[in-house]
């Protein structure tokens, strides 16, 4: 997510730990980075100013806290006012029963009410989504398709396409279902008729969360839009979506929170699975390079992947039988560049070509692997040009496809071996001091 922020910030950081001084002028230039990378993600030109210059002022006028280098603390202030734009808080929805999506035409609200009710799932409740949208063609049946995708129940009424009285139906259900999510109906811009509609059903619904959805591309103009829903429909929340593709994201976070609104889930890709919980100390950690070992843990979890084999590719250790066994519960987990960011320090280093690793590529590998003897998979270095011939005719690949899995293989190897063996000093011992998890807990 937001890679292009994400590799600035970790360039910025990488300048402040590789400084032989931190005078002025250093500081100017690494600041000055900073406000070109948060304009650039459509910060607030203003809102970047003034934390560019808040983190100066602290950094020349304030006494350092104890046990901290100045490099040490000026990441430390640059991650602190990160959170303090982007949210500072983390918020849960477990055990709230009735949960309305609203928002403008084309946000994502049908796609996210999938991705809610497959998160709620996940933790063991029972959910029943809820489709309240008749103005947009198809927009019932898309809502059921995606249910029946995930295995949750779905409740519409494409007949009499009456809202109201498919929202006073789904209260008579409710004691069968832990959650409930509300899929309503968008326009082009919020009008009075979208307003009296969703009024209406908030008397009727009577709703624990009203989260509003809200598309990261439309940048800084996402606070707008959060406050207007707000003084209509008094929303609870909000959650981002397309946060994947776009450069605009962080104007969208900053807006919202600046506004005071609750971000509470962010859409990071299409699947069903691809919506977390904001936590913006962990996120931001993310951007900073730093890693979020407890989203890799919680993913850990969730695939079936053995903990022991992770601790063998977080020490370069792996090989590719191992690679092999542990292919499909990795597939799970998402893309192994993904994967790899949330381990700390490996997001300021991956190679471009791990980052372009997808899905489509791991299914090949895998056929590849396959190919391969016993003896190949824990030895790669004996694959000569002869066995690649013979194991890209057996895969039903190229020699080329063969070749590329072995390089990206050797290349994380590498990567991994140079952090494990802390040839990096000064950013393993930043990572080191701070255990590991997030760079900053007090």
């Amino acid at each position: 997510m937001l890679d292009k922020l994400s590799k600035k910030l970790g360039g910025i950081i990488k300048k402040i730990i590789s400084s032989k001084r931190l005078d002025e002028s250093t500081i100017n230039e690494i600041l000055n980075d900073f406000k070109k990378a948060l304009l650039e993600a459509d910060v607030d030109f203003k809102l970047a100013n003034e934390i560019t210059k808040e983190i100066k002022e602290e950094l020349l006028k304030e006494k350092m806290p104890p046990g901290l280098t100045a490099r040490e603390y000026l990441t430390k202030l640059i991650y602190d006012k990160l959170v303090e734009i982007l949210g500072k808080e983390k918020f849960s929805l477990i055990g709230k029963k009735k949960i309305m999506l609203v928002g403008l035409f084309g946000s994502g609200k049908t796609t996210t009410s999938g991705k809610l009710a497959k998160y709620l799932q996940k933790r063991g409740l029972k959910v029943l989504l809820v489709g309240l949208d008749y103005h947009r063609p198809a927009a019932p049946q898309q809502l059921k398709q995606i249910a029946e995708s995930i295995g949750v129940d779905c409740l519409t009424d494409e007949k009499s396409k009456d809202t109201f009285k498919v929202a006073k139906r789904s209260l008579e259900l409710s004691k069968k279902y832990d959650s409930i999510i509300y899929d309503t109906a968008g326009r082009d811009a919020l009008d009075e008729e979208l307003a009296q509609e969703l009024e209406k059903l908030g008397k009727i619904i009577n709703p624990d969360e009203v989260l509003l959805v809200i598309p990261a591309d439309i940048g800084k103009v996402a606070g707008k839009q959060a406050s207007e829903f707000h003084k209509l429909v008094k929303i609870t929340g909000v959650i981002i979506t397309k946060l994947d593709g776009t450069a605009k994201a962080g104007g969208a976070l900053a807006a919202c929170s600046v506004t005071g609104a609750k971000i509470k889930f962010i859409g990071v890709g299409e699947k069903p699975d691809d919506l977390e919980e904001y936590d913006p100390k962990r996120f931001v950690s993310r951007l900073l390079g730093f890693g979020d070992l407890e989203a890799l843990l919680q993913k850990v979890k969730e695939s079936g992947l053995k903990e022991e084999k992770l601790k063998k590719v977080t020490e370069g250790d792996l090989t590719l039988e191992d690679f092999l066994e542990q292919l499909k519960a990795i597939q799970k987990m998402g893309s192994l560049s993904s994967i790899m960011k949330l381990i700390p320090g490996f997001g300021m280093a991956l190679p471009e070509d791990l980052v372009k690793m997808q899905e489509g590529k791991l299914a090949k590998y895998k056929a590849i692997i396959q190919s391969m003897t016993p003896e190949e998979r824990i030895n790669p270095d004996i694959i000569n040009t002869s066995r690649i011939k013979r194991i890209a005719k057996g895969s039903g690949t190229s020699e080329q496809d063969v070749r590329e899995l072995l390089s990206s293989y050797k290349k994380m190897k590498k990567l991994v071996k140079m952090f494990s063996r802390s040839r990096d000093r000064n950013l393993m011992k930043m990572l080191q001091r701070f255990g590991g998890k997030l760079p900053f807990s007090f």
